[in-house]
């Protein structure tokens, strides 16, 4: 299982707290790390690949790139939810399956359904 880690916060040096916090949990995710830092809040993932090889890295961001995610999970029906999005002229920057998590913050929790 992949690692997650963050927190919310006005402080300065949020690089280096949410790469420390990242760097405990190396266990769970020995194949990667990635960081979403802006003025509020850090997130931090820490990497397992076994299905998705070469393109599961995260945080993931949208298309704006003014929202980001991190989770630790697959999403099996992949192919109906991208059906879904081209339907309401959604499309990736990047082609990552999990990016269609964000079909939850244009419709909220219905998408869910």
């Amino acid at each position: 299982m992949c690692g997650i880690v963050g927190f919310i916060s006005k402080e300065k040096n949020k690089v280096q707290i949410i790469k420390n916090m990242s760097d405990r949990i190396v266990h769970r995710g020995p194949d990667g790390e990635g960081y979403y830092i802006d003025e509020k809040i850090a997130l931090g993932h820490r990497r397992l690949a076994i299905i998705d090889l070469r393109s599961g890295n995260q945080p993931m961001l949208n298309e704006s790139e003014n929202l980001a995610i991190v989770f630790n999970g697959e999403i099996y029906n992949y192919l109906e939810l991208m059906d879904e999005l081209k339907k309401k002229d959604i499309y990736l920057k990047l082609i990552q399956i999990q990016k269609y998590y964000f079909m939850g913050m244009k419709n909220g929790e219905r998408c869910f359904q």
